[in-house]
């Protein structure tokens, strides 16, 4: 792990992020120079998503606010965070007055830039700390003017980009790993599920996998609503389960949040890799208080039973969204602890078998030699056994789970297993 938290300190922290643009396309770069199969694909502005439009892209070359003696007084380039996310390009003079209107700053927070965008609604601001504004108003007359430039561009015709990787395994089952590339110098609410993505790729493509897994880096919340316009069949199809990662890097404590009804395999890999990694202290966040892209993979009509993986959530530490939510906040200890755990939820679930019912309605199993064909009081206690196998083989519940559904103990259940894969009436 420790290469890959390098990569995210030395090389992604500084680089300009938002949900388009250039900054997104060099993070992906970096990882794919890490991982050459990663394929980095796109989706065009203007392309409707479900409810939503995939935005213009969004492109900054440099933004200030020069004073009266034509001193920088805030600067994109020395933090990116000064900058309104998706501002639109500026140049004019403004009086103190007007200019303090579009500064935002928190009060509560004194010394941090805080982390702010519009990017539904064509605004422009600057982020600044509180102490900083503070100095502003004492230092300038109400009289001052300041020379405002944002030197940045719309694409109608731009992308929205993401990432992805396939690792095949031997079944068609997979297990679908999320995470976001759209916040700019944030290392725990941003870096840290992508140099945990990064460490799981490394670890599980030198490993022979039973069930494929599937990777993605994308822009949160409009990446992910896009992503799943384009795939959501297959995953629907295909996906028992997975984690979307965010959060994952400070050492304070270890959380997760389920998924929407609390009964996916993901839900349960979770408290079983905790267990098996004996942390006793962990917090399960309702999924009521949710806010990254678990609320996209289990929206109505997705149901993909995605769950959250996180060491602190975001909006549970004071740092989040703001400047000091940085390399000191995430440690290597951290971020190793995050991996080693989602790791550890990702083999659980990779080892365990999940049976899928391949027909609509109750098969015809005197067809398959498992019913007599001759009817009479007396019932096979066999074909109960695999009607019962049967009705819980939706492809979500573990063969462990269905043993104690259906009280018939694991080895027996297994020769079941597999006389059912015979018969094709299941898969795997």
């Amino acid at each position: 792990m420790k290469k890959f938290y390098n990569i995210g300190k030395k090389t992604l922290f500084s680089i300009n992020r938002s949900i388009t643009g250039e900054g997104v396309i060099k993070t992906l770069k970096v990882i794919k120079k890490e991982f050459p199969k990663i394929k980095i694909k796109k989706i065009k502005s203007g392309t409707k998503v479900f409810d939503w439009i995939v935005p213009s892209e969004w492109n900054v070359s440099d933004a200030y606010v020069l004073d009266k003696n034509g001193l920088k007084i805030i600067d994109f380039k020395k933090n990116n965070l000064h900058l309104l996310g998706y501002s639109t390009p500026v140049k004019k003079t403004l009086t103190k007055k007007n200019l303090f209107k579009k500064l935002h700053f928190l009060k509560n927070q004194p010394k941090a830039i805080p982390y702010s965008t519009s990017y539904y609604k064509k605004k422009w601001g600057f982020c600044v700390s509180y102490n900083e504004f503070k100095k502003f108003d004492k230092k300038y007359s109400i009289k001052d003017k300041f020379k405002i430039n944002i030197d940045s561009n719309f694409k109608a015709k731009g992308n929205l980009n993401y990432g992805e990787l396939i690792l095949k395994g031997k079944s068609k089952q997979e297990i679908l790993i999320s995470t976001y590339i759209c916040h700019p110098s944030m290392a725990n609410n941003e870096l840290s599920g992508p140099i945990v993505s990064m460490g799981l790729i490394n670890y599980f493509s030198k490993q022979k996998l039973n069930k494929t897994l599937r990777f993605i880096f994308i822009p949160e919340t409009i990446g992910s609503i896009s992503y799943l316009s384009i795939n959501l069949n297959h995953l629907k199809k295909n996906v028992i389960g997975g984690y979307n990662l965010s959060c994952i890097g400070d050492d304070r404590q270890h959380s997760c949040m389920f998924s929407k009804f609390e009964n996916s395999p993901s839900d349960e890999a979770i408290i079983e890799s905790y267990k098996k990694l004996k942390i006793k202290k962990y917090k399960i966040y309702s999924f009521l208080n949710r806010g990254s892209d678990e609320r996209q993979y289990n929206s109505p009509g997705v149901d993909l039973r995605i769950s959250s993986i996180f060491r602190t959530k975001y909006g549970e530490y004071p740092e989040y969204h703001t400047s000091k939510d940085n390399f000191n906040l995430v440690t290597l200890k951290g971020i190793t602890g995050g991996y080693t755990v989602a790791k550890t939820a990702v083999k659980i679930m990779l080892n365990k078998t999940y049976p899928k019912y391949k027909f609509i309605c109750e098969p015809q199993m005197s067809k398959k030699g498992l019913y007599p064909t001759h009817s009479t009081k007396n019932k096979n206690k066999s074909t109960f056994n695999y009607m019962n196998f049967l009705q819980y083989s939706d492809g979500y519940h573990s063969l462990e789970k269905i043993s104690n559904l259906i009280k018939i103990d694991l080895k027996s259940l297994k020769q079941i297993n597999t006389l059912l894969l015979k018969k094709n009436l299941i898969s795997n």
